[in-house]
């Protein structure tokens, strides 16, 4: 077996069929805490607004409280949407993080909505809000945020004056700033400006070969990174045997089923639930090549899946997003299996 990556976490705060909003927070805080103790690298929180099923709508709140709440784990996002907030907020946010917990904060960048139109509408032209035009005005507003975060800040010319932008008034460090994506755009715009990227791999299951050969073979070094850095991102679920990864599995897979298709999104379904649920044949299919691309087995199993998606993309880390559900009458503040999905992929 090829040499077995290092394993970091991804975590969307899913909220079940079972739990409360608080619960799910609980679930997640303790996930952390069991990532912590088994010695992953970091914990991402990715940014979504406006879904019944995931609790992740402020990355900045979340990190703080799960940063104060473990002691070695670098915490992140995963990434938070630039285009739906001003720079200047977002740089002021991670600064602060990273003055409270120094060295230990990473700043996961992307430029997906995170939401449906309606939602984008409101983040967007809220009170400050910025516009329509965010998207298209990414690229700078990734130099806003690194420039702002930095020790010196940044000069800002406005009516014949410079005035300089800091995110805090007396930084000693930065966040790590990754760029995150799931098409050529993130891979080149992270190439252009020296940054380390991350594919979205647990999201779009293809194009991750063409995106980091990209990203490769077009780096351009720049002061805060001399060489391409970069790893990968993978849904997982872990058990005693096969089958019951699988069922586990399930209620993610539906999840996942239902974003594709159009389906209406609730809160995710338990075990239990989800395998009462008749598909169709055509989505079926598609349940079944979502999950080819997942990492569900036991422990062995997973090692052995895990070991050979870092040697075929050339990555030395790997961040698994911990999808196994629930069983009927579990605690609603704990996530037992995702946690068990943890445990056992350092304790095989």
């Amino acid at each position: 077996m090829a040499d077995f990556p290092t394993l970091s976490v991804l975590d969307l705060v899913p909220v079940r069929t079972d739990q409360t909003t608080s619960d799910a927070i609980a679930a997640s805080l303790s996930l952390a805490r069991t990532a912590d103790e088994l010695g992953y690298r970091r914990l991402w929180i990715a940014e979504h607004h406006n879904m019944a099923a995931v609790a992740a709508t402020n990355p900045p709140v979340l990190i703080a409280m799960i940063a104060a709440a473990t002691r070695r784990l670098r915490v992140g996002s995963g990434g938070v949407m630039l285009p739906n907030h001003a720079p200047l907020v977002v740089a002021e946010q991670f600064a602060l993080l990273e003055a409270a917990f120094p060295g230990r904060i990473d700043l996961g960048i992307g430029r997906a909505p995170g939401t449906d139109p309606i939602t984008s509408y409101a983040l967007r032209h809220g009170a400050g809000g910025v516009t329509d035009d965010a998207v298209s005005h990414f690229p700078q507003y990734v130099d806003d945020v690194r420039a702002m975060m930095a020790p010196d800040g940044v000069g800002v010319r406005v009516q014949g004056r410079t005035q300089v932008l800091k995110a805090t008034p007396v930084a000693t460090s930065t966040p790590g700033l990754w760029l995150l994506g799931s098409s050529d755009f993130s891979a080149r715009l992270a190439a252009s400006k020296g940054l380390p990227y991350v594919f979205a791999h647990h999201f779009s299951g293809s194009g991750t070969e063409q995106a980091l050969d990209l990203y490769r073979s077009t780096f351009q070094p720049s002061e805060e990174l001399e060489a391409p850095r970069t790893f990968l991102t993978v849904n997982a679920a872990v058990a005693g045997s096969d089958e019951e990864a699988r069922r586990l599995a399930l209620p993610q897979l539906q999840m996942m089923l239902a974003l594709r298709t159009g389906q209406p999104l609730g809160p995710q379904r338990l075990v239990e639930e989800a395998e009462k649920i008749e598909l169709a044949p055509g989505e079926a299919d598609l349940v079944e090549a979502m999950a080819s691309r997942w990492v569900i087995g036991s422990a062995a199993s997973a090692r052995a899946q895990l070991a050979d998606l870092a040697a075929t993309y050339a990555v030395d880390e790997v961040m698994l997003n911990p999808v196994s559900g629930a069983w009927v009458g579990g605690e609603p503040t704990a996530s037992p299996a995702r946690e068990q999905t943890l445990r056992l992929l350092v304790d095989a």
